[in-house]
């Protein structure tokens, strides 16, 4: 028997493989069917404190290596969120995360408290998004506001408390160490990478908001050099996200350091039939190499 399970932050996930961040991750119906794939997680798409419109078409465009999305963070708040959120957590077994972003520490905190209170198992702060003005990515780049926010939150609930960093620093392990040390409870590497495309006829930016983020293959190479940086610096969980395909793509992410990864864009490919296809990978690859649990090779990498 090969064991897939891994535990994180006393959390215990029957595989590895998890649901990301804004993918089939805003309604109930949707994370239920993802539960039933086989995802071991699931992690809701971002949301806020208040509602929020988003930005207005076109914001998401395909390119060759990925999809670019400027959404805007699109979302119905976190009080009318709670609804969906008590009808996952009547259904499902698998934990459930749910992603949160704000503009000010106070912001997240309360919108953590209500996504716990509403029966969310962890939360995921979004501090890392590329294209929304006074939040995410300004506050991932920042080490004083990015621990003040994990402070706050860690104050006002006693879940796990998971950091979502942005690929778009000049060093991401000096930012994990700084989330863990406010008291993350593990890293998620990475979000997206700030990107665009012009319309070469009408020689204007195609998104609405002009710039977005990247995610998709593309960025795969640069999440798992990510994971890899973070390993060496902290000693909390790392999940591993950005431009995962397959199980190939899973392993070396758990090689790099990843204790389990996040699938999000590959969905919009390869269907929801994406997480089992990635266990029997993975359970086959571990079966060959006489392992009996995943975990035997998280972090292998850096002892070779």
């Amino acid at each position: 028997m090969v064991n897939l399970q891994v535990e994180i932050a006393n959390l215990k996930f029957r595989n590895p493989v998890l649901l990301a961040a804004g993918v089939l991750g805003m309604t109930a119906e949707s994370l239920i069917r993802v539960a039933e794939a086989g995802a071991g997680g699931l992690i809701t798409k971002s949301v806020g404190l208040k509602p929020r419109r988003g930005y207005n078409n076109p914001t998401v465009v395909q390119v060759n290596c990925g999809l670019i999305n400027a959404m805007g963070l699109p979302n119905p708040g976190i009080k009318a969120f709670s609804r969906e959120i008590e009808e996952v957590k009547g259904e499902v077994e698998v934990p459930l995360i749910v992603s949160i972003y704000g503009f000010s520490a106070e912001e997240y905190a309360e919108a953590a408290y209500l996504a716990v209170k509403a029966g969310a198992d962890a939360v995921e702060l979004n501090v890392s998004c590329p294209h929304v003005e006074k939040t995410g990515g300004e506050i991932g780049q920042n080490p004083e506001l990015l621990a003040e926010v994990v402070k706050n939150v860690k104050r006002r609930i006693s879940c796990p408390v998971f950091v979502k960093l942005s690929p778009n620093v000049s060093d991401i392990a000096y930012l994990a160490e700084t989330a863990v040390k406010a008291g993350a409870d593990a890293i998620t590497a990475i979000n997206t990478v700030r990107a665009m495309k012009i319309d070469v006829k009408t020689g204007r930016p195609i998104l609405a908001n002009k710039f977005g983020g990247l995610s998709g293959p593309a960025i795969k190479p640069i999440a798992v050099r990510c994971v890899y940086e973070i390993y060496e610096k902290v000693k909390v969980p790392i999940f591993g996200c950005g431009g995962i395909t397959n199980w190939k793509d899973t392993i070396e992410f758990m090689l790099a350091g990843a204790s389990a990864i996040q699938v999000g864009t590959a969905l919009a490919i390869k269907g929801i039939e994406i997480f089992n296809s990635i266990l029997k990978g993975i359970k086959t690859y571990v079966k060959k190499r006489g392992l009996r649990s995943i975990n035997e090779i998280v972090g292998l990498s850096h002892n070779l």
